[in-house]
């Protein structure tokens, strides 16, 4: 099994422990960031309440990490007596793994489905009239003797999650009537994040501390208090339990953390691009077998963060570091390197 990485914005283990699902906001009104996402959510729902309808399905599309999980929580919250009913896209490999679902939906009910863009096609396809008209259509037997059966659903409110909103179709992607994606996080909202999460988990803290934790926090909530939590267990026996700016420093950099949220496999990268290939331009191919990575692996997990802050551009060529990139990692930037500000902007 890979080591997960305290950087990566996908769920990992520690993530499903009771302290970490008692820092979710519960309410639309402790949502930090996503600013017009809330002002539209507030809307929406205030409206749907004044007609006594369901909430039009809606899509939450973004890096993973970012709190697409904990707005489907919110509205059904706020929305619906009865809690979240939640799946997944590869949960659901056939219309009959779906159907128990929609069937015991009441009215008013939010069913979430995470990772909406790996639903197989049928199940997709299965899902279209259940949106549009609350009805699904179930073939019973086969051949000549085969006959199509009606289900009617009472009105519900579907909410898909994806972190790769291009591999959904056109014609599933049309059906969610509300559309949002999340992006980064500004250092003030993570630092706002990290200031509640710190008082539920009743943290003696600094302020300093939650800035050296924001930084490089890389945009993410759910890596901040992530990165909070690990600070916390090293502060509590290396401590005495006091988080101050210095300790978070020291925490961090012992999981191989730096100051702008890179951790060993990014400098990894970093280092094959400018040493074995002289800062590039390489193909990601050639990359990901100096470094014995798989492919998959480079493009969805480690570049992003690099391209977002300006280390690595992509060229018709292959990807090439930049003078930023250079500078950061201590190496002579050579002569023709792509330009690149030497303290990138963090969200």
């Amino acid at each position: 099994m890979a080591r997960e990485r305290i950087i990566s914005g996908e769920t990992q283990r520690g993530d499903t422990d009771v302290s970490a699902t008692t820092l979710r906001p519960r309410t639309l009104d402790e949502m930090v960031g996503q600013t017009r996402i809330v002002e539209k959510l507030e809307i929406a729902m205030h409206a749907a309440r004044q007609r006594g309808e369901p909430l039009e399905h809606m899509l939450f599309d973004g890096p993973p990490g970012l709190g697409k999980t904990t707005f489907a929580h919110v509205v059904a919250r706020e929305m619906s007596e009865r809690p979240l009913r939640i799946t997944s896209g590869p949960a659901l490999s056939k219309q009959a793994d779906l159907m128990p679902i929609l069937t015991n939906l009441e009215r008013g009910d939010i069913l979430f489905i995470d990772e909406v863009h790996r639903l197989p096609k049928v199940v997709e396809e299965f899902l279209y009239t259940a949106m549009e008209d609350f009805r699904v259509d179930v073939t019973i037997e086969g051949g000549l003797r085969g006959r199509v059966v009606n289900f009617n659903l009472q009105p519900f409110t579907l909410i898909g999650a994806t972190t790769r909103a291009g591999m959904l179709s056109g014609a599933m992607r049309d059906r969610f009537g509300l559309q949002f994606h999340l992006d980064y996080y500004g250092a003030d909202d993570l630092r706002t994040i990290l200031h509640r999460s710190a008082t539920r988990l009743e943290l003696g803290y600094e302020d300093g501390a939650l800035d050296a934790i924001a930084l490089r926090s890389r945009g993410t909530p759910r890596v901040a208090n992530r990165m909070l939590r690990r600070v916390r267990d090293y502060a509590q026996v290396r401590a005495d339990g006091r988080i101050t700016q210095s300790v978070a420093q020291e925490a961090l950099n012992l999981q191989g953390i730096d100051d702008l949220g890179l951790d060993e496999l990014d400098r990894a990268f970093l280092t094959a691009l400018m040493q074995v290939y002289g800062g590039g331009p390489a193909g990601i191919e050639a990359l990901a077998a100096t470094m014995g990575q798989e492919r998959d692996t480079l493009e969805d997990v480690v570049e992003p963060y690099l391209l977002q802050i300006g280390f690595v551009v992509r060229t018709r060529q292959g990807r090439q570091a930049t003078k930023a990139a250079f500078e950061h990692m201590g190496l002579a930037v050579p002569k023709g390197t792509v330009g690149g500000d030497a303290s990138p902007t963090l969200f």
